[in-house]
């Protein structure tokens, strides 16, 4: 803990000093840095295309060496723009991302403070003026009456401002011409450009606050070994409301009530190109003139950055929970940290000019042969072949012969001696009692089939005889056959 207040505060100007707002506009080079970044992003390009960019920035770098801007006071950074635009990404001023199939850059809530701060510096500096006291008066005398808790004296305030409503109503009534002043205006319109340029700061702290929330929801779920219904619950709750999460999702959450739809937007545009053709307006410069014509479009796409980091953080920690595996996680990490180990140890060693030839397939196992089975399920030889067996057949239990498969034969030699053809119905009841089971009536239609049949519409009934003596009556429809053979058969 610090001793004296000289201390402490000198502790918190080191702190301060270790931001990287302060770490671009402090550094050697830091007037290049602000100029192209101001040059290469502005309110109608919040991205670029890291192509773009490097193109760009090395086109920048080429005029000003051949302009000699190369002094004491104008230092330019060495090295190609490509590898400027790393050390940007490194120092926090530049944030790389992917916009559908393309890479782009955007700026750092950082590097939109430090571009913030040094056009105030350049324009000479916040004045104390009207507006801005204006300003200061309106916001408290706002705060008060929203914090107001006596009903007597909220009535009182609220008839004030209607008779002042009113006064002025009557002047106008009375035809009382109105002349604005122009300095006035001037000043007015300075200090709206003053508020404007601190939103993209803002915007894009919200933006990376949400950011920073789904890398630690993230690396907490990877940690996380609870069970997987409660990490459910939890993360899918939290990444709905990720908005509400952070100070800054909750300060911008107030703020888009007031400008989240698009008739708001609308309206902004339309008020501000309606003061663009006001007289006052003309002497104005064009770069404040740009400004103000800026600040719709530039709290448009604040938004839209913000409700896009939102959606994307949704997505990812939705996406990470349904698809959460630790075991798979800590193995993926492990290779990961392998690989950096691996290329960390291979830079201490490797020259400028070595190249890594890169891994097209994984290498195969060199086996020379599998097994394929067990067991050899062919035998040695070749079986006996079967003996036909006579009618003296020794039983161990019941014959049960009786109940298998149709007596063809029998049934052929029965179908021989009626005649050229013959009804199926009475060829099955004119058979012998061994030959007019169920499954023998299955068989002579197989016969008949087979010797060619005619169905007739009639309905024939016949009654079969089971091996145990049951009988049962089958109904079909009437079949004639032809007892002559083809000679294939």
């Amino acid at each position: 803990m610090p001793s004296t207040r000289t201390e402490a505060a000198f502790q918190r100007a080191v702190a301060a000093f270790k931001d990287p707002t302060l770490d671009l506009l402090h550094g050697r080079t830091a007037p290049f840095v602000v100029a192209m970044l101001s040059v290469m992003f502005t309110a109608d390009r919040p991205a670029v295309a890291v192509a773009d960019a490097h193109a760009e920035l090395g086109e920048a770098l080429d005029e000003l060496r051949a302009a000699g801007s190369e002094d004491d006071d104008q230092r330019l950074p060495a090295g190609s723009a490509r590898d400027i635009c790393r050390g940007w990404v490194r120092g926090g001023w530049l944030v790389p991302q992917l916009e559908g199939d393309t890479e782009v850059y955007r700026l750092s809530a950082h590097a939109v403070g430090a571009l913030d701060i040094a056009g105030r510096a350049g324009t000479g500096g916040t004045k104390v003026s009207r507006s801005r006291v204006r300003t200061l008066l309106d916001s408290v005398d706002r705060l008060a009456s929203d914090a107001e808790a006596d009903p007597e004296r909220r009535r009182g305030q609220l008839l004030a401002q209607r008779a002042q409503l009113d006064a002025e109503l009557a002047r106008l009534d009375a035809g009382e011409a109105v002349e604005p002043d122009e300095e006035q205006l001037l000043e007015e319109a300075e200090h709206v450009i003053h508020l404007a340029r601190e939103l993209p700061a803002d915007f894009a702290r919200v933006a990376e606050s949400i950011k920073a929330m789904q890398r630690d929801v993230v690396a907490e779920l990877r940690r996380d070994v609870r069970p997987t219904g409660e990490i459910l619950r939890e993360y899918l709750q939290r990444g709905q409301h990720i908005m509400r999460a952070t100070p800054e999702g909750r300060a911008f959450d107030g703020a888009l009530r007031l400008v989240g739809d698009p008739e708001s937007i609308d309206r902004l545009a339309e008020q501000l190109r309606d003061l663009l053709t006001q007289p006052f307006t003309h002497r104005m410069s064009p770069a404040q003139r740009d400004d103000l014509d800026a600040i719709g479009r530039r709290v448009e796409h604040g938004v839209q950055e913000v409700l896009t980091a939102q959606r994307r953080a949704s997505h990812v920690i939705t996406a990470q929970v349904r698809t959460h595996d630790p075991a798979r996680d800590r193995q993926v990490d492990e290779l990961l940290r392998g690989a950096m180990a691996g290329l960390h140890r291979w830079m201490q060693t490797s020259r400028a000019t070595d190249r890594v030839e890169p891994v097209r397939a994984f290498p195969t196992a060199g086996v020379g042969h599998l097994r394929e089975t067990l067991s050899d399920l062919r035998p040695p030889s070749s079986p006996a072949p079967l003996t036909q067996a006579d009618g003296s057949v020794e039983l161990v239990d019941a014959d049960t012969r009786a109940w298998g498969g149709p007596h063809y034969r029998q049934l052929e030699e029965h179908v021989a001696g009626l005649g050229d053809r013959f009804d199926l119905a009475q060829a099955f009841e004119s058979a012998s009692d061994a030959t007019r089971r169920p499954v023998d009536l299955v068989g002579l239609l197989e016969i008949a089939h087979r010797e060619g049949m005619t169905e007739h519409d009639e309905i024939s009934i016949v009654e079969a005889l089971r091996p145990d003596g049951t009988t049962r009556r089958f109904a079909f429809g009437a079949v004639t056959a032809s007892t002559t053979r083809n000679d294939d058969d």
